[in-house]
């Protein structure tokens, strides 16, 4: 996808100008940012955006999500399992041992951390550190 961005520059066009970072925690997040600046005004491919979410990211926050509807309802471990993964309802005796048992708990865990603030990590996603 293409971006639209405004640059707001003093003087000629000829004139070579810079970009101000502040060296605080999102130094590289800033710089990475500079950089595709400069390779899309120098006519160059920007290269990937880093910000960007997997595909595979993506599908697991849905699951998370989708999870968490299902736990906030009060569905059980097994009827969220059923639903998000498209399976027969699984029984009681299988639940214990089930592949999906723990992929479920990990989901519904997701889900809550992000209702509890964790979504504000997409805002820096790739980069794993709060802010």
């Amino acid at each position: 996808m293409g971006a639209r961005l405004r640059v707001h520059k003093h003087g000629s066009l000829s004139e070579q100008f810079g970009v101000l970072l502040p060296l605080d925690q999102l130094f590289d997040v800033r710089a990475s940012a500079a950089l595709r600046l400069w390779r899309s005004l120098a006519g160059r491919r920007p290269g990937p955006d880093p910000s960007m979410l997997t595909p595979e990211r993506r599908n697991r926050l849905i699951l998370a999500l989708r999870a968490l509807d299902g736990r906030l309802e009060r569905a059980t471990y097994p009827q969220i399992a059923a639903a998000i993964f498209n399976t027969a309802p699984i029984s009681k005796r299988d639940w214990i041992s089930h592949e999906l048992r723990d992929q479920t708990g990990r989901l519904v865990r997701l889900g809550f951390k992000m209702m509890r603030g964790g979504y504000r990590q997409l805002l820096l996603y790739p980069y794993r550190r709060s802010v």
